[in-house]
C-alpha cells in the first residue's frame, strides 16, 4: 500500500469515526472468511458496516475525533463495526459474539463516551431507533383511537338497540 492509498484510507476511517453513532471494536482471530461475510451481511441488514483496517492507520484517523478513546483497544487482530444508529452495530456485534466465540468484543465508543464490553452489552440491550419510533407512534395513535371509539360507541349502541327492537317486532 503506497502513501496515497494510506492517506485515502485514513481519511475514510476519519469520516467513519466522525459520523458513526457507535463504533465497536472486537478481536476476530480465528474467524473464517465465510463467518466474516456472515457478520458483514448481518451488519449490512441492520444498517451498519464492518471494517478491518491496520491499527496504526486507524489510530491516526482517530486523532481529534470524538471516539478517540478506542485507540487503546486497537492492538492485534481487530475489526471495527459501526453504524449511524447508536444501537444497531452494538446489537449485531453482541449477538454475533454469542454465536461465535472467536469474536470477542473489546469495547467501543458512542460519541465521546467510551464503552467497555459491559457498556457495549448495555447499549445492545437498548431499543433501536426504529423500535423507539414505533413505540412513539403507538403512544401518539392510542389516544386518537380511544377518542374515535368513544365517539362511535353511542351510535353503535343506538344501532344495536334498534336492531334488537326490530328483531322482537318481527318475532311477535
Amino acid at each position: 500500500m503506497d502513501r496515497a492509498q494510506k492517506e485515502k484510507l485514513v481519511e475514510e476511517l476519519g469520516q467513519i469515526f466522525e459520523s458513526s453513532g457507535v463504533v465497536v471494536v472486537a478481536r476476530y482471530a480465528g474467524i473464517t472468511v465465510a463467518e466474516m461475510q456472515d457478520l458483514r451481511a448481518q451488519m449490512s441488514e441492520a444498517g451498519g458496516s464492518v471494517r478491518v483496517a491496520k491499527n496504526k492507520l486507524a489510530k491516526i484517523a482517530l486523532d481529534g475525533k470524538p471516539c478517540a478513546s478506542i485507540a487503546d483497544l486497537l492492538s492485534g487482530m481487530t475489526v471495527l463495526t459501526y453504524s449511524e444508529d447508536p444501537v444497531a452495530a452494538a446489537k449485531i456485534a453482541e449477538k454475533y459474539s454469542k454465536e461465535n466465540d472467536k469474536f470477542e468484543i473489546l469495547g467501543g465508543a458512542m460519541g465521546e463516551t467510551a464503552l467497555d464490553p459491559a457498556g457495549v452489552k448495555a447499549v445492545a440491550a437498548m431499543p433501536s431507533r426504529e423500535e423507539l419510533i414505533a413505540s412513539i407512534v403507538g403512544c401518539i395513535g392510542a389516544p386518537a383511537s380511544n377518542i374515535a371509539g368513544a365517539i362511535g360507541a353511542p351510535a353503535s349502541n343506538v344501532a344495536s338497540i334498534l336492531s334488537t327492537i326490530e328483531e322482537r317486532a318481527e318475532a311477535a
